[in-house]
This record gives structure tokens, sequence and C-alpha cells, in this order.
């Protein structure tokens, strides 16, 4: 049955969800982007409309007739936005990936009695509705995600192209990493402890920690848990000395008779060089390791992703991988496949019998292959 979906936000990743959900249901465009909208023009099933959503009046007026809302917001909008559609009553699965603790909304969505998934991309996302999944039917004792999204041709000096919202890019530079060791809470600087990694298809990248761990810190009983994003070598060194030297800092500084954010500068400068064209070839591959007790045998599980950008849709590899995860989930919404109220991180999906397999099922028909190993260890 054809359903009313409102997606906020018609970034890159926004687009993407709105054209593979209006394959099956009537789908509503939402951003103050004319130029952003316009690139949906002319399509079946797809409406689009101008809105500053950074205003919740005109998110409640946008997504009255939907049946689901689908977040797509840059992460700096990302929990107010979800707050308003709680208020209205909306179910929502999300990808702004805000730095805020999602569970603060949680009684909210549960008075409203409305469905809220959050985290609904790649990593976060798949990498928890991987670990989700095995949590359900093994004793976890090891979680480890490598993942990146990288333009295919290096270009000097940074040598990256950001798939998504340039400034989310920088936040995982400065937030600090959370892990888990022996069972406890550790902090790490964002951008340390790097290691060389070699992979097939792509070559030697170097891995280093960032935030991403996010909600399984809270929900998850396992001993030993890290999350470290991936960028071609030397990337690193570059952002350190930024982030070092205070160009990513948003306190003010004195300049002359003006008062300026650092951050506001590095960004209107890097962001031209980072942008990524709309027909570049980028790739996203990711890692996820699980390992733990199955059945009275030690074993590791494996799942390797590596997704290119599809010239044939021209939609770009973090596009498909991060909105077609979104896309699969908010099927399973639809579908009644997935009930709970309140908020949901992705692990929780992956926690009932059959969605973990419905979403590689969907991902599969879309081209996006994981490939799965089991080890004896």
């Amino acid at each position: 049955m054809r359903k009313k979906i409102v997606v906020l936000g018609a970034g890159m990743v926004g687009r993407a969800m709105a054209i593979d959900l209006s394959k099956n249901h009537d789908v509503l465009s939402v951003d103050r982007d004319q130029s952003a909208l316009d690139m949906l023009a002319g399509r079946s099933n797809l409406s689009t409309q101008t809105g500053d959503l950074s205003d919740a009046s005109v998110i409640q007026k946008v997504i009255a007739p939907g049946d689901v809302v689908v977040g797509a917001v840059p992460g700096f909008m990302g929990f107010e936005t979800l707050e308003t559609v709680l208020k209205a009553k909306k179910d929502i699965v999300d990808i702004s990936f805000f730095p805020e603790d999602p569970f603060e909304l949680d009684e909210l969505a549960q008075e409203q009695g409305v469905i809220a998934v959050m985290d609904a991309g790649v990593a976060p996302g798949m990498s928890n509705l991987i670990l989700g999944h095995h949590a359900a039917n093994m004793k976890v004792s090891d979680f480890v995600c490598y993942v990146g999204g990288l333009p295919r041709e290096r270009t000097w000096p940074y040598e990256y192209k950001a798939p998504f919202s340039p400034i989310d890019v920088i936040e995982e530079y400065t937030r600090t990493s959370r892990l888990v060791e022996d069972g406890q809470l550790v902090e790490r600087v964002a951008l340390s402890e790097p290691e060389l990694m070699n992979f097939s298809g792509v070559g030697t990248l170097e891995a280093f920690n960032t935030d991403g761990l996010r909600s399984l810190i809270k929900t998850m009983d396992i001993p030993n848990m890290k999350e470290k994003t991936l960028r071609y070598p030397g990337h690193i060194e570059i952002m350190r000395v930024l982030r070092e030297t205070g160009f990513f800092d948003e306190r003010e500084v004195q300049l002359g008779s003006q008062k300026i954010r650092p951050i506001d500068l590095t960004t209107s400068l890097l962001f031209p060089k980072w942008k990524l064209g709309d027909e570049e070839e980028e790739f996203t591959i990711m890692n996820v390791l699980v390992s733990g007790n199955e059945e009275n045998q030690k074993v590791e599980y494996k799942y390797e992703l590596l997704d290119r950008y599809d010239p044939e849709t021209k939609t770009s590899s973090m596009a498909r991988t991060t909105g077609y995860t979104c896309t699969a989930v908010t099927q399973l919404v639809l579908d009644g496949h997935y009930q709970r109220k309140g908020v949901s991180p992705p692990e929780f999906v992956g926690e009932v019998p059959g969605c973990f397999s419905r979403v590689l099922d969907y991902l599969e028909q879309r081209g996006i292959r994981y490939t799965k190993t089991r080890m004896l260890t």
C-alpha cells in the first residue's frame, strides 16, 4: 500500500532517499534550497516544497499529511527537528547524527506513541544493525568498526572530499572519542591512535579514533567496542595541525576591529575544496568485526563493504549506503515489522527477528552488498 512520506532535507543523501522511496510511495521533499529541490523535478510520485526547516512551525505544517517522516537535516539541526516531529505525533527515521543525547527524547516519543529510529545510516546505522543482530544471538565480547567515505581520485593537499555535511566532518575531528575497553568507558582525543591498514581494491588507508559508538555505549553490555574512521594516509596530520592551531575553535577571537569565530573562517576556506562534485567518483568502505561465543564456540564474524559511485543513476556511494539503509528501516516501520515505540537506535532494530535480513535484502536489491565471513577463533 502506498504511503505518504515527508523527507526533511534535500542534500545529497536526502535526495537519494526521496528518489528511492518514491518508487513505492508518494514523497514530499522539503528544503530551503530551491536549487537542491530542482534536482528532483519531474520525478513521478515526488513533489517538492521550499521551507526553512529551522522553523518548528514550518516543519509542523509540511509533515501534517505524512504517514512517516525521514530526517536528513544537518547535525546541528537534528535534535530540535526530531523533537518537533515527535510533538506532532509522527513516526520518524532519522540520519541527522546530531551530537545531543537522543534518549532525552525517549519519554516524549513514548508519551506520543510514536516510533523514532535515529542514526539509521551506514555507520552509525548498518554497523549497529549488525551488532544488534549478533548480540541477540550470541555472547559478544568484541566489536570493531572501520569506516570511511573517500573520493576515488586523491587531490592535494587534503586528499579528501566530504560526501556528507562538511561541518559534521569537522565535528568528527574535534569531539572526544569514546571507546569501551575491558568493560570500562574510556576517552581518547579524536584523530588519535592512527594505524595503517590495507584494503583489497583500495590500498593503504589510515584509521583513527572518532566518536562513532554513540548509542552503543549505553545500549550494549559488551566489554570491548571501538570505531575508527578511514582516510588516505597523511590526512590525520593535516587535521591535527589545523585543530591544535585553533582553526576549529568556536570561541571568538579579535581580528582588528572585528570578532570572528575561527571555525567560520576555516569552513569558508575548506568547504569549497572539500565539495564533492555532482558526478565525482567516490567510494564507501567499511569492515565490521563481531567476536564472541556462539553455541560454545569462539567465533568472529566479519562484514566487508566496498561500494562505489553509481554512474548510471549518478548517485554517490555515501548517499546510497547511508540513504538506502535509512529507507530500508523506513520500509520496516511502514510494513509493521518494527513497532517499538520511543527512541530506538539501529541496534534495537537489528535485535528484532527478521529485520536484519530484510535490510540486507533491501540493500542487495539496490546493489549494495555486504560480504559476511564466519571464522572460528
